[in-house]
C-alpha cells in the first residue's frame, strides 16, 4: 500500500511540473462616474445581441466595427476628449461575446465605452 501512495505522489508531482499554466488575457474595465459631464458630442449607441451588433441602428460585424467607429468619429478625431459610446446588451448575451466586443473596442482610440445592463 505504501508503494502505491509513493507512485501516485510521483505521478502527481510529474504532471504538476510538466504542465504549462497559461495566463488569461485581461480586459480593462473602468467604473462609470456618477457625475455627468456636459458635452456637446453626441454619444454613439451600440446594441450587442447574441447574433448581431448594431451601431446607431446599422448592423455591423465585429470585424468591421473598428473601421465603422473610425468613420463615425471623423473630424472629432482632432479633439482631445473621447467620444461617449453606450453599449446596450440585448437578450442573452454571453460573457464571451461581451469580452470579444470590449477587446475590439480596446483597439480603437478616442472612445469611452459605458456598458448598460441587459434588457
Amino acid at each position: 500500500m505504501t508503494s502505491l501512495i509513493d507512485v501516485i505522489f510521483l505521478l502527481l508531482l510529474f504532471f504538476m511540473l510538466t504542465s504549462t499554466f497559461t495566463r488569461f488575457a485581461e480586459v480593462e474595465l473602468a467604473a462609470a462616474s456618477s457625475g455627468a459631464t456636459a458635452s456637446d458630442t453626441r454619444p454613439l449607441f451600440l446594441q450587442l445581441a447574441p447574433e448581431t451588433i448594431r451601431l446607431n441602428g446599422a448592423e455591423v460585424t465585429l470585424e468591421e466595427l473598428p473601421a465603422k467607429l473610425a468613420e463615425t468619429r471623423g473630424d472629432a478625431a482632432e479633439e482631445d476628449a473621447s467620444q461617449p459610446l453606450i453599449v446596450a446588451l440585448r437578450g442573452e448575451v454571453s460573457a464571451q461575446r461581451l469580452t470579444d466586443l470590449l477587446v475590439a473596442l480596446r483597439g480603437v482610440s478616442g472612445f469611452r465605452a459605458t456598458v448598460l445592463g441587459a434588457s
